[in-house]
């Protein structure tokens, strides 16, 4: 099991990306949070096994229909099961 801290860069805000992650991240199967950051990213923190968290990495380039990702930053961090479902905060 793994921990991932992502942040999403581009049209990512006002466009359905955060309901479409959890959406995503609850169809794979890890758990975790996204969220806005006030400067127009997105962060979303993901805890799961590694096949899995590559598969939401995936989703989260792709990105949801009315959003355009640019670019993507990866952070792998310790597995430390705080998390029971995946949620926007």
């Amino acid at each position: 099991m793994k921990r991932l801290r992502i942040i999403i860069h581009g049209k990512v805000q006002g466009v359905l990306f955060r309901i479409y992650t959890v959406n995503q991240a609850r169809r794979i199967g890890v758990r975790g949070f996204v969220r806005n950051l006030s400067d127009g990213l997105v962060e979303a923190v993901a805890e799961g096994e590694e096949n899995k968290l590559k598969e939401f990495i995936s989703a989260c380039e792709k990105g949801s229909v009315f959003s355009k990702v640019t670019n993507i930053e990866l952070e792998w961090l310790d597995y430390n099961a705080e998390f029971e479902d995946f949620n926007i905060r």
